[in-house]
């Protein structure tokens, strides 16, 4: 190919790329209504965006520093605790379980080896990690398990047993009506199903997993509640 040739058909590719590229500008300017789709709208509820503290505690440094800390039940129903007194968890004189939202004040973290006997929910492990404290005014002390130590590995349940803040702040666009419901551990129509475990617990069984719509029974210390909701609304409310 001669040299003039060479130089000609650079030309015709340099003004073909040229004019696909003004071509897709004058599309793009002829098109300025057109806007780029976006993600629909999540339709977030403000207790979707509400700020839940995690503190990821991962050795038995960690959790000491919730020494002289307060800290709120978040898995209420659920979690044993036991008188602790001379320095020793009585382990043979169980009181119960930690009710939703009890404000615990918490005074020492330990670590203890319980007796093969007691299902406190947590692995044994070689040692547990408990958490001993007062409830709002008492001076008694008292123990409930936070973790489990086997060997070199640790591991550590606070941040699924425990709010760090007040849950009557983090959740403040609550109505006071159904504050007064979970302070009573109660349930009413309309609750859904965040404010009904911050009620009467953690322990449950669902029909499905549609959260939301579906039927769920509770089990409250012993106390069976069987609550249907509908978008996520109690609509129905037994308990025997």
């Amino acid at each position: 190919m001669k040299t003039w040739q060479k130089a000609a058909l650079i030309t015709l590719v340099t003004l073909a790329v040229g004019g696909i590229y003004l071509l897709s500008v004058f599309e793009h300017r002829r098109n300025l209504g057109v806007l780029p789709q976006t993600a629909p709208d999540q339709n977030l509820t403000p207790d979707d965006v509400a700020i839940v503290r995690m503190k990821f505690p991962t050795s038995f440094d960690d959790v000491l520093k919730l020494q002289g800390a307060s800290v709120w039940m978040k898995n209420g129903y659920t979690m044993p605790y036991f008188p602790y007194q001379a320095g020793h968890i009585v382990f043979p004189k169980r009181i119960g379980v930690i009710p939703s939202a009890r404000q615990l004040e918490i005074r020492k973290v330990i670590k203890a080896v319980p007796p093969a006997d007691i299902d406190d929910g947590i692995s044994h492990g070689t040692r547990q990690a408990f958490a001993v404290f007062t409830l709002p005014n008492s001076p008694d002390l008292y123990a409930t398990v936070i973790g489990a130590i086997d060997g070199n590995q640790e591991e550590y349940f606070c941040d699924v047993l425990f709010y760090y803040d007040d849950p009557h702040t983090i959740y403040d666009n609550w109505p006071k009506n159904v504050w007064a419901a979970v302070d009573a551990h109660q349930v009413i129509p309309g609750m859904n199903e965040l404010q009904t475990r911050m009620s009467i617990g953690q322990d449950q069984h669902v029909d499905s997993a549609g959260e939301g719509t579906r039927t769920i029974t509770y089990n409250q210390a012993g106390k069976k509640w069987t609550i249907t909701f509908v978008e996520d609304r109690a609509t129905a409310i037994q308990t025997n």
